[in-house]
């Protein structure tokens, strides 16, 4: 077996174990049972807390409005999950670290968790894991924050801006509160985006495989991606519905939570 049911802590987070190692999990129950859960996938600096900012918890917010249970989980090396050994050594990522999160981790999670054909709900790297799990195997539907497909100028200037404020600004200290390990969750994602070899990233073909529902969420202020994007992703996945929000920044969970439920729960109506 590569991996056993979530076992709470009284004096931990609550973790469930995948390929041997211990990731950080949040379970939060349905209101309208029979449902598809939703599984939220965080971004690359995220983890179980950071969906929770502002005095808003996002995802028992959506949970709440759909009824659906929710499953929200910290990757290797984010959270309070086990860290990457030598992350800017023999642990750093390759360039297909999402593409191995999707289609080795993903389906290990989900087994373990009890959990088939979810409704996968990311942000960011998270949006991209949420569509190349999608484009290989079965879900009720894909939800994509801002998602990354191909390679941008801008997300570059924006990630080399963030490594400037790791070495010489506060974003250390204040990443080092939600994370148990802070520089593997840093440097993981870091050293990996602006690597050479990243430059060829580019998930446009396998989007074009995505046959379940496909809701597209991107913020009209994205720092870190522009609305080419999203025509990228309906081009290959003509099925794909859109909505892009106003006054609003990378992460539309955070600068318009209201409008984001309301446009998913929308979504969502309809599907089992």
């Amino acid at each position: 077996m590569t991996a056993t049911p979530p076992v709470p802590s009284p004096s931990a987070a609550p973790t469930v174990q995948v390929h041997g190692v211990a990731l950080e999990l949040r379970h939060l129950p349905a209101t309208r049972p029979g449902r598809a859960p939703l599984l939220f996938l965080h971004e690359g600096l995220g983890s179980v807390a950071l969906w929770q900012q502002r005095g808003r918890d996002w995802p028992a917010e959506l949970c709440a409005a759909t009824g659906r249970a929710g499953w929200v989980y910290s990757r290797r090396g984010y959270g309070q999950s086990d860290p990457i050994a030598d992350v800017r050594g023999a642990g750093r990522h390759g360039p297909d670290y999402m593409h191995r999160e999707a289609w080795d981790t993903l389906p290990a999670l989900l087994q373990a968790c009890g959990v088939a054909r979810p409704v996968l709900v990311g942000h960011s790297d998270g949006a991209t894991v949420a569509l190349l799990h999608a484009s290989r195997h079965p879900v009720t539907a894909c939800v994509a924050l801002a998602p990354h497909v191909f390679v941008e100028d801008v997300a570059l200037r924006a990630i080399e801006q963030a490594r400037q404020a790791y070495l010489h600004g506060g974003l250390r200290e204040r990443l080092a509160r939600h994370h148990r390990d802070v520089d593997s969750a840093f440097w993981q994602w870091n050293d990996v985006w602006l690597s050479p070899a990243f430059r060829a990233f580019d998930i446009r073909r396998d989007c074009a495989a995505i046959a379940a529902p496909l809701l597209l969420v991107q913020g009209e202020d994205d720092e870190y991606g522009t609305l080419a994007q999203l025509d990228e992703i309906e081009r290959a996945a003509p099925h794909t519905v859109r909505q892009v929000l106003a006054a609003c920044g990378h992460s539309p969970h955070r600068d318009q939570p209201d409008a984001l439920t309301r446009a998913v729960a929308g979504f969502l109506a309809p599907l089992p």
